[in-house]
């Protein structure tokens, strides 16, 4: 029906481009955004993209821009088209007077986004802007000002919070949003659940006293002395999921035996278990180039989840001194908790959310409970040709990496282009190192290489090029595949990442053969990884993964990706609960934020 009305409209608008235009803005105006006025809007917008450039919408991309403004979470497979999608819908949106924010996955898909939205928009009369970390709040109040504006989830969120403490009296400036009107979200599952497991927290540096920061510095001091006396699996255990440690019954007695020495804060049985539980986070759960770097004696934090450095990002309760304190780096001024919120308890408050990703079914539960959202999903376009080999297993990394070398080398001299899926910087440097020992050119995108992303991932796709990644060439980019490529038989992924859920693993399968393009897809798993896991479970899972490695090769390989899919599952459920943990506490937090302001 919306691609018959589209129809109809288009050919009523040819005639006279600005009376059309004018009239699909007017329809809009007067009765918001209803099937019989967002047909003729999408005609305009097709006649706007045809003017402008060589593209123009398909009907799926039609049907899943109404999806859009019907509130719905769409699926729509990588390489379909979705950032045309969104952008006829953010253009129909912002025709009818509603202020857009397009939430993106990082600053800068939210530049690039925005400045590809230039010409179709400014057809439109419409103005398109983006937010970028470091503009001043004058910026940012402009930014805000136009119809479109693009910025990552962060962004947004700090910006919020930050308006909520310029209240008048506050001494803060003038608020720079003017609303939380629309929210249409580019990888939604990225931001609503992956992105939403730590809440988002402004604080203020707290005056100190020499006197109060030498003593400061001894008990983050004496922390660590105690923990480095104690002993994994006697006197504490790391915990699953987030980095964390636990005491046991006998390291807390061996705590209190070791603090006699000490007064103040330490004989007290509770602060000494907190203080310890932080130092033995931070010396045994917290690694150096998987969960931060080290730059210019700063520590920088990095995401989890794509692999970049968090900008900004410091963690709490004294667990950043003492990494500081671990690193040898100067220490931070300590901070208190100005205002809060999680990414749940933000978006819920947008008048109109809808978005888009590759990867969205195995949530739509949690997405329907937590912010009443449908799941839609789009068909291909195009049948898939991706051909998905048989699930490998590795006994260590180092026999993984080293598989996975000559088979690159292989496919390189075949003049298919190869990408590899790492987790972790250290990762993807040894498997660097192993492709250097076999002779293979390649390039490496991690955090330490963040800001030549977008030179890499644009090179990733011609023939013969190799290219390591970490998580963070999964979102929102595309590998463009030259002929000579595509004639060798396309992208071919390798996929060695320990992911927590099937989402994540889906995210880096789909970069091959898009659109009906060729290209086929392997997953390379350790055994080894399933041994250090504190998953619950995990000790199960590794022995069934042991055992069907001497059966038959394809039961085998079933068998394994049954082995991943299960211990993903068991992950999947306890992210969900934790975001749902994080989302009371927060409210807790509001209630009593508020009751302090009274």
């Amino acid at each position: 029906m919306t691609r018959q009305l589209a129809d109809s409209a288009l050919s009523t608008a040819s005639p006279s481009w600005e009376d059309a235009l004018k009239s699909a803005r007017l329809g809009l105006r007067r009765q918001g955004l209803a099937p019989a006025t967002c047909a003729p809007a999408m005609a305009c917008v097709q006649v706007a993209l045809q003017r402008t450039s060589r593209w123009q919408l398909h009907p799926l991309q039609m049907l899943t821009a109404s999806h859009l403004l019907d509130q719905h979470l769409v699926e729509m497979a990588t390489g379909e088209g979705k950032t045309l999608a969104m952008a006829a819908a953010a253009c129909i949106a912002a025709m009818a007077g509603v202020p857009v924010h397009v939430v993106t996955a990082n600053d800068y898909l939210a530049e690039r986004d925005a400045q590809a939205l230039q010409a179709l928009a400014g057809a439109l009369g419409l103005r398109v802007g983006h937010v970028a970390p470091g503009m001043a709040p004058d910026a940012r109040r402009e930014a805000y000002g136009l119809e479109i504006v693009f910025a990552t989830a962060r962004e947004l969120a700090f910006d919020h919070l930050r308006d909520g403490l310029a209240l008048p009296g506050s001494g803060h400036e003038r608020p720079v949003l003017r609303g939380l009107c629309m929210a249409l979200l580019d990888e939604a599952d990225s931001i609503l659940l992956d992105e939403a497991v730590v809440p988002l927290v402004i604080s203020g540096s707290l005056p100190e006293k020499p006197a109060q920061q030498a003593a400061r510095r001894a008990l983050w001091w004496q922390a660590r002395q105690l923990a480095q006396a104690l002993r994994k699996g006697t006197h504490f255990e790391l915990q699953s999921g987030p980095p964390d440690a636990r005491l046991t019954e006998a390291g807390r007695a061996e705590a209190a035996r070791l603090a006699q020495a000490l007064d103040g804060p330490w004989l007290r049985p509770g602060i000494r278990h907190e203080l310890l539980r932080l130092a033995l986070t931070a010396q045994h759960a917290l690694h150096r180039d998987r969960h931060y770097l080290v730059r210019e004696r700063r520590i920088e934090l990095l995401d989890q989840l794509t692999g970049r450095v968090a900008v900004g990002r410091a963690w709490t309760q004294g667990l950043q001194a003492l990494v500081e304190l671990k690193e040898g780096c100067p220490p931070s001024a300590p901070t208190d908790t100005l205002a809060q919120i999680t990414f749940q308890r933000f978006f819920q408050r947008y008048w109109h959310l809808a978005g888009l990703s590759g990867t969205l079914r195995e949530a739509r539960v949690e997405l329907r409970e937590v912010y009443g959202l449908a799941v839609r999903r789009m068909p291909l376009r195009r049948p898939s040709l991706r051909q998905d080999g048989p699930t490998r297993s590795f006994p260590s990394a180092e026999a993984r990496w080293q598989a996975v070398a000559m088979m690159a080398s292989h496919l390189r001299a075949r003049g298919r282009p190869v990408l590899i899926g790492t987790d972790t910087v250290p990762d993807s440097e040894r498997l660097s190192w192993h492709l250097g020992q076999q002779g293979v050119p390649h390039t490496v995108l991690n955090a330490r290489h963040d800001r030549q992303e977008a030179d890499i991932i644009s090179q990733a796709g011609r023939a013969g090029q190799v290219t390591v990644a970490t998580r963070m060439a999964g979102r929102g980019t595309d590998i463009a595949l030259d002929q000579a490529a595509l004639t060798a038989g396309g992208l071919h992924v390798i996929h060695c990442q320990r992911n927590e859920s099937r989402r994540m693993d889906r995210q880096l399968l789909g970069r091959a053969a898009r659109q009906g393009q060729p290209g086929s897809t392997e997953t390379w798993i350790c055994s080894a990884n399933f041994q250090d896991s504190h998953t619950v479970g995990a000790s199960m899972l590794t022995s069934c993964s042991t055992s069907v490695t001497e059966s038959v090769t394809r039961t085998a390989s079933w068998w394994r990706r049954v082995t991943v899919q299960l211990h993903q599952w068991i992950e999947e459920q306890r992210q969900s609960a934790m975001r749902r943990h994080l989302l009371k506490q927060d409210r807790q937090w509001e209630v009593r934020a508020q009751q302090a302001r009274r």
